[in-house]
């Protein structure tokens, strides 16, 4: 093989391992946490709020959730689907952003909504009955939109849109 040849396949190989180290620097340093986005509805007496959420399905994000986020943006949030119905404990642990958790029950009536939860805390936030889903958002997002307990949630998880 030729200097030049040789020089040019060290300078291609050295590129290439250069694409897949930034490739898996990209992904190891992406948010942990659910990837699929979704649109949701809330129906409040003051209209319609829709919001695009995560989906946390599997155990795995159904227990790291929005943890070590820095930021949640208005208009987005998590879903975590708990069915079948059942009562629901959620903390705040490793989460460093305040968030109002809003527990839903199968027929996507709002059962209860814990407002303004305190970042960091292990303290247990409870469902207070029976929920399918958990709808985590910014804090003040409840109070922001006029969201209320029997106001009704659109998802497919909830069997609606």
């Amino acid at each position: 093989m030729s200097s030049d040849r040789m020089a040019a396949w060290f300078l291609s190989r050295s590129w290439l391992a250069a694409i897949l180290v930034i490739a898996a620097f990209a992904v190891v340093s992406a948010p942990v946490g659910a990837a699929s986005f979704q649109p949701l509805e809330i129906v409040t007496k003051n209209g319609v709020q829709v919001f695009s959420v995560e989906m946390a399905t599997t155990e795995e994000e159904k227990q790291t959730g929005l943890m070590h986020r820095k930021e949640l943006a208005d208009g987005k949030g998590m879903l975590f689907d708990f069915s079948p119905e059942q009562e629901v404990s959620m903390w705040m642990k490793n989460t460093y952003i305040s968030l109002d958790m809003i527990f839903i029950r199968a027929d996507g009536r709002i059962l209860r909504i814990a407002e303004n939860t305190e970042p960091m805390s292990t303290k247990i936030i409870s469902s207070h009955g029976l929920a399918k889903g958990v709808l985590e958002v910014p804090a003040g997002t409840a109070q922001k939109y006029g969201i209320r307990p029997g106001d009704r949630v659109g998802h497919p998880l909830f069997g609606s849109k």
